[in-house]
């Protein structure tokens, strides 16, 4: 396959700048759900032609995190907890039949083994560090449902972390959170390694539903900041 124009390589590049520094701005409330603004106004301050920009915007609409409406303008889209609600209680499902497929494996899968060793670790060789313990929290949750070896599935689970990236990031702002991760995925796994599928089912649930009540409160609390404009 031939390789882009120049001029077609670096239009993708700028879009994918832009990409990146919309999304992050939605993602630090320096956008705030509800907020509507015009290209020009986002091209100014991120110093973008109109072009690229447009195309980064464009594929945020698509993954749901602004909305258009023709001759107005873009608006973040307005955080919907019902729907988060029921993203989180798919997710549940997903994940739940995972770790029964998992339990039920003859031979322990290399995602498996990834886990193991990612989590299953003395406490002080955990990470404190949110970002990178929130980036290791979505792969644990994504190769859990890798490793049950359903493709279907595993893409509707990644479409799913997509859509509650935006509020799921929050939830390892506070060190008792980081604490609580390691110990649940670590009784999960056990569960699973024992080939406990119902005690493996029973403690994912319990942690995904807790997951799903604190980034409610987080994400409520750092909105009213943001709105405040404290730090």
């Amino acid at each position: 396959m031939s390789a882009l124009p120049h001029d077609l390589q670096e239009a993708a590049s700028l879009a994918g700048q832009a990409y990146a520094q919309v999304k992050a701005m939605i993602f630090d409330f320096t956008l705030m759900p509800g907020d509507r603004f015009s290209e020009t106004d986002i091209a100014q301050k991120l110093q973008l032609s109109r072009t690229p920009l447009r195309q980064a915007l464009q594929r945020l609409a698509r993954e749901g995190f602004l909305q258009v409406f023709p001759k107005l303008g873009w608006q973040v889209a307005p955080l919907d907890f019902d729907v988060i609600d029921e993203l989180y209680d798919l997710r549940m499902l997903i994940e739940c039949h995972a770790a029964q497929l998992l339990a039920g494996q003859e031979s322990r899968s290399a995602e498996l083994q990834a886990l193991v060793d990612a989590w299953m670790v003395p406490v002080e060789q955990r990470l404190s560090d949110p970002v990178g313990v929130g980036t290791m929290d979505e792969n644990f949750h994504a190769e859990l449902v890798a490793g049950a070896g359903n493709r279907e599935m595993t893409r509707v689970h990644q479409g799913l972390t997509d859509r509650i990236r935006i509020v799921r990031r929050l939830d390892f702002t506070k060190p008792a959170r980081v604490a609580a991760t390691y110990d649940e995925h670590a009784r999960i796994l056990r569960a699973i390694l024992r080939r406990r599928a119902d005690e493996a089912q029973r403690l994912l649930r319990a942690h995904i539903e807790q997951s799903k009540l604190e980034v409610r409160h987080i994400t409520l609390e750092a909105l009213h900041r943001a709105r405040r404009g404290a730090p």
